[in-house]
């Protein structure tokens, strides 16, 4: 608060507006844990996002959700359980927030990069794994995969163009550019596995394309 940063994603603030360079905008955020607004409340999330979209010109969505680990890089389609705890189905969860009026999700919460999808003209991505995490995690392999999701909306939140930078976490887990393009690689493969019917291809300079529509 003393910085301005606007957030949203506890049981006191589940949401927020602001206005930037003329587009207002909403945000909320979601995951399966105590304290936040449940991944797993379908009809709560969308009576939220139908509140935002009623608000704002662009909705953004942050969600926690998913199994944890380099074995959860796919998107199942169904709900996850990690340690008993349910960690919802993030692909119904996705949709059915496009269809309340979301325009852009970004994913997070297993630590591994997953698959991308444009749905309605919307961009998800399913989880960007983590960026930095000092001293906090495994980085071997997907572990330490740190991709950043540069997109172009227009100033309704359709999805005009949209790059994959790769970049790593190195030696406690910082992150700097990856001359080697791992997060380009992997979540190309995992998009055309999970998503084959959207027809999205990533190229090698991490530029997000159509092969065919």
């Amino acid at each position: 608060d003393s910085l301005g940063i606007w957030y949203a994603g506890n049981e006191a603030q589940p949401f927020t507006t602001f206005e930037y360079q003329n587009v207002t905008y909403g945000f909320a955020a979601f995951s399966p844990n105590k304290g936040t607004p449940s991944i797993n409340d379908l009809p709560a999330a969308r009576q939220t996002i139908e509140l935002l979209d009623s608000l704002a010109d662009v909705v953004i969505v942050s969600f926690h959700g998913g199994a944890e680990g380099s074995k959860y890089t796919h998107v199942p389609r169904e709900h996850e359980y990690f340690y008993g705890e349910d960690r919802g189905d993030v692909y119904h969860f996705a949709h059915t927030l496009i269809d309340a009026g979301a325009d852009v999700i970004f994913g997070h919460g297993p630590h591994v990069p997953r698959a991308i999808e444009i749905y309605k003209e919307r961009f998800i991505a399913y989880s960007l794994g983590n960026f930095a995490t000092y001293r906090r995690f495994n980085l071997k392999g997907a572990n330490g995969l740190a991709p950043i999701a540069a997109i172009e909306i227009d100033a309704k939140g359709v999805f005009l163009s949209g790059r994959i930078i790769s970049a790593k976490q190195v030696g406690s887990g910082v992150p700097v550019p990856d001359n080697n393009s791992g997060a380009v690689t992997l979540i190309r493969e995992l998009t055309k596995k999970d998503f084959p019917e959207v027809g999205l291809g990533i190229e090698d300079s991490g530029e997000i394309v159509y092969i065919h529509r």
